[in-house]
């Protein structure tokens, strides 16, 4: 063991790379795809460090190519789960233990690992599971998630460094200890990032975890489990668990070592998981702690004097990459009846109309396929919907074709009434529903931005006006925890943008800072005194 103040490396973003025709890193990602497509996994379990088949399985396919089978996924039965929080147990006492650098270390090889040999197959697992362009994958399974595992090592020791003031003859010292317990992840199908960052950010602080990813990104999940072991995470830091998330949370959160829980997914399971953690509370061993981001019904707001160009681009961008399914997608706008007549309408039409969708594989697409059967339903349903309501009218797209994978074209639609379901419920998929606005009626367009929705994860306003930018600013300020400037509501960067958002979006716990990281540790105050008091009584007695 070393002794020392170490200062772990200074984090930058990782690049993010082009995969321009002829560039080794486009024939990498290529020759990855083919290989994972050929090959399916056999996808166990991993609890304290073994492989764990259970004989009930279930198989991981491409959405955008129903036939395409990546893997026969094993899943966990009340039994695996208990044997994971057993893991986990016998694992806390040597991970907590362990000096921050040597568990900062795991984290920062795993990071290198990602950026280097690695970066082509967890790239293209996410596009194949996950039906991402590589321009996607390259964002969230490679850059995003390497920028979580090295900003996360640094803020970490920004927080280790931060002491308190000590009087004469006192030394005050501050440790941030472990929870008592596990900790449960849960995460979503939309980012490999979000589902890598969510287990291994308390890990990093000395947690043990049971990770339970979604089953419709249990494939890359796999990949990545996999790269944790060969950087040398020691068995039973985290357990992976796949199956059923309502069964692994009524396991997880009986138990009374259950400390805390780290999710991303959907409101309505967020507000039961909520509910179940307060039903027992009575048996936990310590309060638990919840950090959880649900979703959004994200906006954009343009003001009479934003650039119709810029607009356009963000909308087109923040709506329809990845199919609208991030919890940051752009899916309500209101525009100004200026700028919509003057050209933008036909600028939207027509651009949305070019975009290009199909089998990501092919790197010249934009778009890919919508997760599921379940999404592409939903998806399908909105669209009839809004063609046959009198107060819509679909603008460009409203087509669904499932015949080879889960494929929804990009939509918008134009509507009268600013407070329609469209505008209101989250679909989580490439439909956008825009209310055009009399330029003289901003005010009041403030106003229908900030009630119409009760989430506030992220929102955008475009104007050249700086007063407008700071009108917009102050009476929106609860209306987004991510609040964008002539920019799309999305791609938050870690260590730019901390990520998260209040109201029904989750518990802006800010995914990507010190913020997050300060959750999943006990802070223990330390106070010596060196020469402490041998006289009971103070000079007012005498």
């Amino acid at each position: 063991m070393t002794a020392g103040r170490h200062v772990p490396p200074t984090p930058v973003n990782e690049p993010v790379r082009g995969y321009a025709p002829g560039s080794p890193e486009r024939a990498d990602v290529e020759a990855a795809l083919l290989t994972l497509a050929k090959d399916p996994l056999d996808a166990p379990c991993v609890i304290g460090g073994d492989d764990v088949t259970t004989g009930t399985t279930f198989e991981a396919r491409s959405p955008h190519r129903h036939e395409q089978v990546l893997a026969t996924v094993h899943a966990v039965g009340p039994d695996e789960v208990a044997r994971a929080i057993t893991a986990s147990a016998d694992a806390a006492p040597d991970w907590a233990a362990m000096r921050w650098e040597e568990r900062a270390a795991v984290f920062l090889r795993a990071a290198d690992l990602l950026a280097g040999p690695w970066r082509a197959r967890l790239n293209a697992a996410t596009m194949l599971n996950q039906s991402k362009t590589i321009q996607q994958a390259e964002i969230d399974a490679a850059c995003e998630l390497v920028d979580f595992l090295r900003f996360n090592v640094a803020f970490y020791a920004g927080l280790l460094a931060d002491q308190p003031a000590s009087s004469a003859g006192v030394w005050n010292r501050t440790e941030l200890r472990p929870l008592e317990g596990f900790v449960l992840a849960m995460t979503p199908f939309n980012f490999t990032a979000i589902a890598g960052n969510l287990p291994t950010a308390p890990a990093l602080l000395g947690n043990t975890v049971v990770w339970k990813p979604s089953d419709k990104q249990a494939f890359a999940a796999q990949l990545f489990m996999r790269l944790l072991q060969e950087a040398g995470l020691p068995d039973g830091v985290i357990n992976l668990v796949h199956g059923s998330g309502k069964l692994v949370a009524e396991v997880a959160m009986a138990d009374p070592a259950f400390a805390g829980l780290h999710f991303t997914g959907s409101e309505e399971v967020f507000r039961s998981m909520w509910a179940r953690v307060g039903s027992n509370i009575n048996t936990y061993r310590t309060f638990p702690r919840i950090v959880g981001e649900t979703g959004g019904k994200d906006f954009v707001l343009a003001h009479p004097s934003a650039d119709a160009d810029a607009l356009s681009t963000a909308l087109v961008r923040g709506a329809f990459e990845y199919q609208g399914q991030k919890c940051s997608a752009a899916s309500r706008a209101y525009l100004p009846r200026s700028l919509w007549d003057a050209g933008l309408r036909d600028q939207l039409a027509d651009t949305t109309t070019s975009l290009t969708m199909g089998d990501v594989a092919d790197l010249s697409n934009f778009m890919g396929a919508v997760i599921d059967r379940v999404a592409f339903d939903r998806l399908r349903d909105a669209q009839e919907q809004a063609a046959a309501d009198t107060a819509t009218d679909v603008l460009v797209g409203g087509g669904a074709d499932d015949a080879v994978g889960f494929f929804v074209q990009p939509t918008v639609v134009v509507t009268q009434d600013p407070r329609h379901d469209l505008m209101q419920r989250e679909l989580f998929g490439p439909l956008l529903t825009v209310f055009v606005y009399d330029d003289a009626d901003w005010d009041a367009t403030l106003d229908l931005v900030d009630t119409t929705s009760n989430f506030a994860l992220t929102g955008a306003v475009f104007a050249n006006d700086r007063g407008a930018i700071i009108e917009a600013a102050t009476r929106l300020r609860q209306a987004a925890g991510n609040f964008y400037v002539n920019d799309k509501p999305t791609g938050a960067v870690v260590g730019q943008q901390p990520f998260g958002g209040a109201r029904a979006s989750g518990t802006n716990d800010k995914a990507g800072s010190p913020q997050n990281l300060l959750r999943w540790a006990s802070t223990r105050t330390i106070k010596e005194t060196f020469t402490p008091p041998t006289d009971h009584r103070y000079p007012h007695m005498a």
